[in-house]
Order: C-alpha cells, then sequence, then structure tokens
C-alpha cells in the first residue's frame, strides 16, 4: 500500500528527513549572585532550591530578587527567578493575589521590585484537565485502524498547554477517533509521537493504538538511520546562501533571558540540520533577497530549523522570534511580495514529505503535501519580482 498526496512541481530535494524531539525545561534557578530561591510544600520550607515534602495543598515559592534581572518589573523578574513557571501563568498567579512583597498581596504585574526584596508566590497546586473532544476540521491525508496523517493548518496548536487548553488538536482528534487512541501519551497527549510549532504547517502522523505508537516513537528515535523514516521541511528564508547545500552544527539549548526562545549555545544538546537550495528570489533592485531551501533534521530539538537558519543569517520569512531584525529587508521586496509577506502573518516553514513503516504491516508509506495557500501566494510573489 502507498499513499501519495501530490506535491508542489519543484519540491523534490533527495533528502532523508529524521526526527523532532522536545527539549527539557529547566527547573527553577536563581539567576545572577544575589538571587535565591526556596521551595516550601504546604508548611514545610527547603534551603534554597530544596523541595519539601510533598503536599495536596499546592506549593509556596520564595525568591530574593537579586537586582541584576534586567528589568525591575514584578512579572519579568519572576520570569527569571522561576522558569518553569509559565509568563501567562505568572501574570495569572499575581492577577488573583497569589504574590506578595513587603507584606501585602501584588497585583500588579508593572510594579517595581527592589534588590533584596523577598516575594512570595503561592502556586495552587495543578490540575490537568483531561481534553474533551471538539469539533475541528481536520485535513486527513490518510487513515487506518492504526494511525491517521493529516495536513496540520497554521494556527493549530498540537496539545493542551498553558494558555490553550481547548482548540487542539488533540481536541479535534478525540472527537474525531473517539477512544481509539493510543494512550502512551498521556490524557494531554493521547496518540503525540511528534509535533510541529503552532504556525509551521505540514504532515503530522499520529498514533491509534499503544503497538502504533510504540513503533512510530521507535522511528522517530532511529533518526531515519536504519529505517525508512523521512520527514522533509521546506523553508522561505531572508537572503541567499553562498553554496548548494550546508549544514548546521550547533548545540541548542534554552535561551538564558527568554524563556520562550531556543538559542545556539554551547551547553546546549547536540543539534545538526542540513539545507538544500532549492530557489533564489530577487528584490526590486534587482539583487538577492531571499530563497527556498529544503532541510532535513539529523536532530530534533525544539525550533530546531528557525534557530539554526537564523543562526547562519539566514532565518525565516516572517518570524517574528527569530528573525524581527530582517524586518527592514522587506523593503527590498516589490509590492506584492510585501503583501504576501505580510498577509503570512507566520513563519514560512512547512512540513511537506513524510515517510515511515506502517506500524502493522511494515509497508512503506510516503505523503507528500503541497505548499499551502499563504506559502503559495508567497512563492508566487518572489517569482514575480524575477
Amino acid at each position: 500500500m502507498r499513499t501519495t498526496a501530490t506535491a508542489s512541481a519543484e519540491v523534490r530535494p533527495a533528502i532523508s528527513i529524521i526526527r523532532r524531539t522536545r527539549a527539557i525545561s529547566a527547573a527553577c534557578s536563581g539567576v545572577g549572585s544575589g538571587a535565591t530561591v526556596s521551595v516550601m510544600q504546604g508548611s514545610q520550607q527547603g534551603s534554597s532550591l530544596e523541595q519539601g515534602p510533598s503536599s495536596n495543598s499546592g506549593q509556596r515559592l520564595e525568591v530574593t530578587v537579586g537586582g541584576d534581572e534586567g528589568s525591575p518589573r514584578l512579572d519579568r523578574v519572576l520570569a527569571v527567578l522561576c522558569p518553569e513557571l509559565s509568563r501567562s501563568r505568572l501574570k495569572a498567579l499575581i492577577l488573583a493575589g497569589s504574590v506578595t512583597a513587603r507584606g501585602a498581596p501584588i497585583r500588579d504585574p508593572a510594579y517595581h521590585v527592589a534588590a533584596g526584596d523577598t516575594i512570595t508566590i503561592d502556586v495552587p497546586e495543578a490540575v490537568a484537565p483531561e481534553p474533551q473532544g471538539e469539533d475541528i476540521a481536520l485535513d486527513i491525508i490518510y487513515e487506518d485502524d492504526d494511525i491517521i496523517v493529516i495536513d496540520k493548518p497554521k494556527g493549530l496548536v498540537v496539545h493542551p498547554a498553558a494558555g490553550h487548553e481547548s482548540g487542539t488538536l488533540v481536541n479535534a482528534l478525540i472527537a474525531h477517533c473517539g477512544a481509539s487512541l493510543s494512550g502512551i501519551g498521556g490524557v494531554r497527549r493521547p496518540g503525540i509521537v511528534h509535533r510541529l510549532d503552532k504556525d509551521t504547517t505540514g504532515l503530522m502522523v499520529v498514533a491509534k493504538n499503544d503497538q502504533a505508537h510504540q513503533s512510530l516513537t521507535a522511528q522517530f528515535a532511529d533518526h531515519g538511520r536504519t529505517g525508512p523514516m523521512q520527514r522533509g521541511y521546506m523553508a522561505f528564508v531572508w537572503g541567499v546562501p553562498g553554496r548548494q547545500r550546508g549544514t548546521v552544527d550547533a548545540p541548542i539549548d534554552r535561551h538564558p533571558y527568554a524563556r520562550e526562545k531556543m538559542a545556539v549555545r554551547q551547553s546546549g544538546r547536540e543539534a545538526i540540520t542540513h539545507w538544500e537550495l532549492q530557489a533564489a528570489y530577487q528584490g526590486r533592485d534587482g539583487k538577492p533577497v531571499a530563497s527556498l531551501l529544503a532541510c532535513q533534521l539529523e536532530t530534533g530539538r525544539t525550533h530546531q530549523i528557525r534557530v539554526h537558519l537564523a543562526h547562519i543569517g539566514h532565518p525565516l520569512m516572517g518570524d517574528a522570534v527569530y528573525g524581527p531584525h530582517f524586518k527592514t529587508k522587506a523593503g527590498q521586496l516589490g509590492p506584492q511580495g510585501k503583501e504576501a509577506l505580510t498577509a503570512l502573518g507566520r513563519q514560512a516553514l512547512h512540513a511537506y514529505l513524510l515517510a515511515l513503516e506502517h506500524p502493522r504491516t511494515g509497508e512503506l508509506l510516503h505523503w507528500e503535501a503541497a505548499l499551502p495557500e499563504d506559502l503559495l501566494l508567497l512563492q508566487r510573489a518572489l517569482e514575480a519580482a524575477q
């Protein structure tokens, strides 16, 4: 059995695509020489960075401001001192009166703290609600009793998380598949064996039972070294590389200051991305301004393609996180290019290729997904300027 979805004619790089994995979040830690963090469970207080006995009453964090967190704002200081709490979570705790400084609750995220201030954060016990099925349309490329392959649209978050408790792919899959999804991923991530960023489009496979989940997980972990697993990405980037193909070998870790970002850091985990030039585009002045790259991953760190391409000076077009300093380059595009880029409103990245071994039959399955309409418009606009 071989199932194929039509791809764009120009997209045919002879490369093998491999796995994505997840970065591990850092534990709550003090930042700077003057910052300290204590963790208390119920009425039990531990020493700095130690955790007392577990309790059903939640957790109390006590932090001391070092003065070198980069900003005096309460929310930003807490984001630095307690990176395991998301910014949206911290803001909610502040607004709820769960953050105390100088003996009184502080409900203003912009409240200015000073070096030496002690801040207490009462964090209720986290209770992860079980996701519910929701009637969300899915572009299903292939489905049988073991797996389901979808062409994920932009804006769709893969699984529930802080700030995205509903409206996710998991909610849609629960409604579509019912109880047949694999339970290995847990109630929050049933059937999920890999992810795409919210605004990255393209092919994803989901396991519908535990046997399929185990097989797919092993294939993704193998990197395609000994098996048929392939995953390919198309990336529209700023600038044109000086050669036809290349490899970025640079470790990736959590950004030291911006928690929502990743960065190339020597302390990070190994990360390797291969790229191949597919097309080069000129600006209104006739000089090279952008290009289309096909990428393969030899590892699968969070935001890997986005971080690596920005690292070599070719960030994704439309990437507000890793390429904001390239906004001025939009002025080099023609009118159509500017309009298409503005309408895009996301990073120009698409997972166009997926090949794997069927978890039950062992047959090789191969799919290719054409560029979505917004990237096709961008491509046509860039070509029109030639």
